[in-house]
């Protein structure tokens, strides 16, 4: 019989990882489901100062490796609210879920701005609340820039591999995504575009329009669906002679 894990020592685990790592494991019947917030601006080599609310990529990567291995965790939930962030790390947090057998589904709430697309795709199933959008725009960067054509060149090599990533994860195409990237007259004294969550749906970049009880029902349906797939596996080598 299921016990639900409610002693005060777990609540305070959950209380400290929540305020720690902002994250939560919820368990449930019908499935454990670990839930991580991306918000902010993403972290990536340097350190942000502190009155930037961000999210740091060397707290978020061994969380995934650590929900990846765990017996005890049947799903993963991202919330994303961010601004974008340092492109490598994004990247890397996103080719971790990716990569992830467990079943991962995304949910867009406020902006899923800049590298932050890639972090929303890379899940199995991606959702996008109604009121919420997203911005694509070409790789920028701050600081000292080489004005060089091998730093140009640079920065479309990024882009590509930002483009290639997005394109492979959802369905739209490489072109649409370029085009929304290089769009002008959508930012002021910028060029890129600002999407709704319903165009965003459109275009293929998101799966669906949704809310918090869509994303944890489609991910309670893959537990089920994984439970039934491993039952029979094990079934079908139990009968094997």
């Amino acid at each position: 019989m299921f016990e639900e894990n409610t002693t005060p020592e777990s609540r305070k685990q959950d209380r400290d990882e929540i305020e720690d790592f902002a994250s939560v494991t919820s368990q449930n019947p019908n499935g454990n489901i670990h839930c991580i917030t991306i918000v902010g601006q993403i972290e990536g080599h340097n350190v942000l100062p502190a009155e930037n609310k961000s999210t740091k990529y060397e707290h978020v990567c061994p969380q995934l490796a650590a929900i990846e291995e765990s017996e005890d965790v049947d799903g993963l939930l991202i919330l994303l609210n961010t601004v974008g962030g340092d492109i490598e790390a994004g990247l890397a947090i996103a080719e971790l879920i990716a990569g992830m057998k467990t079943p991962t589904c995304s949910l867009i709430l406020g902006g899923g701005h800049s590298i932050g697309v890639p972090l929303a795709v890379a899940a199995e199933h991606s959702f996008i609340a109604p009121s919420a959008v997203v911005t694509i725009h070409p790789v920028r960067i701050t600081g000292v820039v080489v004005g060089s054509p091998q730093t140009f060149r640079y920065f479309e090599r990024v882009q590509e591999r930002i483009i290639r990533f997005v394109s492979s994860h959802s369905s739209i195409s490489e072109d649409d995504f370029r085009r929304y990237m290089l769009a002008t007259g959508e930012i002021a004294t910028d060029v890129g575009t600002v999407v709704d969550g319903e165009e965003a749906v459109k275009s293929g970049l998101i799966d669906e329009l949704g809310s918090l009880s869509d994303a944890l029902e489609y991910l309670h349906r893959r537990i089920r669906e994984k439970r039934v797939e491993s039952e029979e596996k094990t079934r079908y080598n139990s009968i094997e002679p």
